[in-house]
């Protein structure tokens, strides 16, 4: 089975006035047909570049120095410009992060849904409107035909973010990109939206790439995770696999902290010390050494990435490796 999307040793870099900054640094990941692979990590990790580097959407700040991106075959680093607005919103398709932004505020959130369908097919405004109260229905937002007739400015957030879902769910694409898309939504309607998700994958074959903090929707959503920080990838493995066998400090570091239902009432959860370093201060070796004010060669040099077990890949710094070495607070 072809991969849906591949990308091999990408390197994205931002030129700025303090000197390159590396926010994503030799990141490789495939994603197949009806398969979702879950990208998590804290802020400053390097998930929505890596989403806006596929959508060709950068800074002008932005260079890609390395790598490959391949789109069913297609060359997306490459594409030309026209090429690129007919893929997207079509076979590529992304929920932003931030609702607010992405709607315009002086166009119907009806009519914006619309016209994102009617670029792509051909189809009348009458059934291009219609399927759009189909879609409002099904994200869960309340009378959905006069809820077309909104501006932006009428909808709460939650609704916001329920009209770009549905705007990128509406052409059945190939590969979505969702970039935390449960922000500001309650947990009826997330599981509502995830469910939605779920669906359009097993009914089209859809490729997902789910970006987030959220470990519980790790868990629920994907099949694949790969786990990054500071720009680069530190561990990806079956959901199951990472979950029940970590291998990098920093994913256990993750895990640690993220809540349980067994856990006791008042317990404390426990935290990954100090932050993630600003992207201009990264050093050429284990950048989690850095934040854990580690000293010694693991800052020299940039460790392997290696295959441990069948489809189990880590960042190979003996420090991280070692379970003895967690210091969480």
């Amino acid at each position: 089975m072809n991969d849906v999307i591949k990308i091999e040793n990408l390197k994205t870099y931002f030129n700025t006035k303090d000197g390159v900054v590396k926010a994503v640094d030799d990141l490789s990941l495939s994603i197949k047909p009806g398969h979702t692979l879950g990208v998590v990590g804290e802020s400053g990790s390097g998930k929505s570049v890596t989403s806006l580097t596929i959508m060709n959407l950068l800074a002008a700040s932005a260079e890609i120095y390395d790598g490959s991106i391949s789109f069913l075959g297609k060359d997306l680093i490459n594409i030309s410009a026209k090429d690129m607005r007919e893929l997207r919103g079509s076979d590529v398709s992304m929920i932003f992060q931030e609702p607010m932004s992405s709607l315009n505020p002086v166009h119907r959130v009806g009519d914006q849904v619309a016209e994102a369908i009617l670029q792509h097919e051909d189809v009348s405004k009458s059934e291009a409107m219609e399927r759009v109260v189909n879609l409002f229905d099904e994200v869960g937002i309340p009378d959905p035909e006069q809820r077309t007739r909104y501006y932006p400015h009428q909808m709460s957030g939650g609704q916001k973010q329920r009209v770009m879902i549905a705007m990128a769910l509406a052409c059945n694409p190939k590969l979505l990109i969702a970039d935390e898309p449960t922000t500001a939504l309650d947990v009826t309607i997330q599981a509502q939206i995830l469910k939605l998700m779920k669906d359009l994958r097993d009914r089209e074959g859809t490729a997902i790439m789910m970006i987030t903090h959220d470990l519980g929707v790790i868990a629920e959503t994907c099949d694949t995770v790969t786990v990054m920080y500071a720009g680069r990838v530190v561990e990806t493995a079956s959901v199951t696999e990472l979950f029940a066998n970590p291998k990098h400090a920093y994913t256990r570091g993750l895990i640690a902290c993220t809540p349980s239902l067994s856990s006791e009432r008042k317990s404390i959860l426990p935290a990954i010390p100090g932050q993630v370093a600003n992207p201009s201060d990264f050093v050429e070796g284990c950048r989690f050494c850095q934040r854990m004010e580690r000293t010694g060669e693991t800052l020299l040099k940039i460790p392997d990435y290696k295959e441990i077990s069948p489809g189990h890949w880590v960042e190979m710094c003996p420090i991280c490796l070692d379970e003895n070495e967690d210091r969480w607070e």
